[in-house]
């Protein structure tokens, strides 16, 4: 005989659990639930945001399953790029951390607006997650312009105490012909 309890699924693991930090709920992470909940087969939000950053050309992560058939993704009025950098980044959304690589992807990328992701990553509280990412990043290429500003813009946002992400989960190696290691690592965008 079961309980009622049995029937009810443990809690998912958010980032913010893992990285020690509160879980704050904001109108994004509710747009984002809301948008995904209207998607076809109401996928959870963190798959609506795969199937979102896949059809933007960001293919660096593909969801278990395809897209749902007819999926539409939203356009940029309704969540811009720099929307669905800090969509992947919400402290309250599920500790996948392959999602914070589609952030990643998109930001070395480039064609983001700098004064709109800093906007929008203080009104998510995203900083100590942008600025791990920044940092693991600029290992990879301490040039590169895009990064440099996103470190820039959360200089100020407490480090996090465990890393996010290893940096070789935001590069690809560069090999050699005939080599079998990897002469160097590039950033994927």
């Amino acid at each position: 005989m079961t309980s009622c309890a049995d029937n009810i699924p443990p809690p998912r693991r958010r980032l913010a659990d893992r990285l020690g930090l509160t879980r704050p709920e904001s109108p994004l992470s509710w747009r984002i639930r809301r948008l995904a909940a209207g998607a076809p087969g109401a996928p959870a939000p963190e798959d609506w945001l795969v199937f979102t950053a896949n059809a933007r050309g960001l293919d660096v992560v593909f969801p278990s399953v395809g897209a749902p058939s007819g999926f539409v993704p939203p356009s940029a009025e309704e969540l811009n790029d720099e929307e669905l950098i800090a969509g992947c980044c919400l402290l309250s959304g599920a500790d996948r951390p392959q999602i914070l690589r589609l952030a990643a992807q998109s930001i070395s990328r480039g064609g983001w607006d700098a004064a709109r992701l800093a906007r929008v990553c203080e009104m998510e509280r995203i900083g100590p997650v942008l600025r791990a990412l920044a940092e693991s990043a600029l290992r990879v290429d301490p040039g590169h312009v895009g990064w440099r500003q996103v470190r820039a813009m959360c200089a100020q946002a407490a480090p996090l105490r465990e890393p996010l992400l290893h940096w070789t989960r935001l590069a690809e190696p560069i090999m050699a012909p005939g080599r079998p290691n990897a002469a160097g690592w590039k950033l994927v965008a």
